[in-house]
């Protein structure tokens, strides 16, 4: 039987100033017109009424270790309405004292002193969406700031007394060489987050650049750029601790950790999904994806999209898909704890894997190999076909 893990909480803010070229995520530009966002804190608390309500975890004496509000474009909404959503879910929830609460942030939308609202609010974690602090690049992925305005929206939430940045930066940009890639390493570190996250730019179906692909750099120069950029983070005293994912001491991302770690988390807003484990059971449920169909729905019933239990061969896969993106893997007794599953069940798919260099052959952690992480999707997929009886998985849409 699965032990129950920990809890957080997502909040799909679903508007952008401007959808990006590269973005596949759930957002949608304004197009000029206002968002109704109190109406849309209106139907977050009622999402989250009807997520307490079926799951029972109004009674459940977990604390919310976390609050992670994605999207979109989060700052977009004023503070008084985040405040507002967090002292809905106060009122219904048990917090941790120490909970870590995170807003995205783009520099682009943010306005003098309301880094200082945003902290009145509750919010004590900040990630700014920098990506580059190149300008060209910054205008090749379609992004409504320069560099100076992610340099001085740091200095803004510094001056705000925000102890607690990540920033969000990409590589293999359109035409990058390792060069500019280190340049904007270097310029990130000048600034001295706590957080750095590393992401490379892939061209996702259904989005603008996969329609009309920009020059992007070869697998061998994004690698290298990857190699390089560790190297001048570590040097820098940021550790790393999942594939993209760079923290100094006790900075780690709590929501994100517990993510990947197969915790669980409520998921609110247009398109949020969540996954939450009762007794024996794992459940993950999904909302409407559009905000305004999201926004339209009368009752919680018609705000879902999707509810399905998780049978034990889709837990395998899962949790591995997400445990081997850690650099230290996972302590072999979690794997039953958060699956309910045994290591039996995986032994020879884990042996593959071995057998193949991608993953270490340890009695204490599973994890992924060097060799592994550089391959990540073809040891992930070694579990997609584990084979395990009395799998039984119920699905409804709705």
């Amino acid at each position: 039987m699965p032990i129950v893990p920990p809890l957080t909480l997502y909040v799909h803010m679903p508007w952008c100033v401007r959808k990006c070229p590269y973005c596949d995520f759930n957002s949608h530009g304004l197009h000029d017109a206002v968002p109704d966002y109190a109406g849309y804190v209106d139907a977050l608390i009622a999402d989250l009424d009807g997520d307490l309500a079926d799951s029972g975890l109004a009674m459940d004496a977990r604390p919310i270790v976390g609050v992670f509000f994605g999207g979109g474009t989060p700052s977009l909404f004023p503070p008084t309405q985040v405040a507002r959503l967090l002292d809905a879910a106060r009122a219904r929830l048990p917090f941790a004292p120490d909970a870590e609460i995170t807003l995205e942030t783009n520099p682009g939308t943010i306005e003098h002193g309301r880094f200082e609202d945003y902290r009145g609010a509750g919010v004590n974690r900040l990630s700014l969406g920098v990506q580059s602090f190149d300008d060209k690049a910054l205008h090749r992925l379609g992004r409504i700031h320069s560099a100076n305005d992610a340099s001085h929206a740091f200095a803004l939430a510094r001056k705000a007394g925000f102890d607690n940045i990540n920033l969000d930066l990409m590589y293999a940009l359109p035409d990058q060489d390792l060069d500019g890639a280190l340049r904007d390493m270097d310029l990130a570190i000048d600034l001295q987050p706590e957080h750095v996250s590393h992401y490379q730019l892939t061209l996702e179906p259904n989005t603008a650049f996969a329609a009309h692909p920009p020059p992007l750099p070869d697998e061998d120069a994004a690698w290298d750029m990857q190699e390089a950029c560790q190297q001048r983070l570590a040097s820098a005293g940021y550790a790393q601790y999942e594939v993209s994912a760079y923290a100094r001491a006790d900075r780690r991302c709590v929501h994100n950790l517990n993510y990947w770690c197969y915790g669980d988390y409520l998921g609110i807003g247009a398109g949020a999904h969540g996954k939450i484990s009762r007794g024996n059971t794992i459940h993950r449920r999904w909302k409407q994806r559009h905000p305004r169909r999201y926004l339209e729905a009368g009752d919680h019933a018609s705000r879902l999209a999707g509810d399905q239990a998780v049978g034990k061969t889709d837990r395998v896969f899962e949790y591995m898909l997400n445990a081997l993106r850690l650099i230290d893997g996972t302590p072999i007794e979690a794997f039953p704890a958060r699956t309910g599953c045994t290591f039996e069940d995986i032994r020879a798919a884990w042996q593959t894997g071995v057998d193949r260099g991608w993953l270490e052959a340890s009695s204490h952690h599973l994890r992924a190999t060097p060799l592994g992480q550089r391959f990540l999707n073809d040891a992930i997929a070694l579990f997609m076909d584990a084979r395990i009886s009395h799998d039984d998985v119920q699905s409804s849409k709705r």
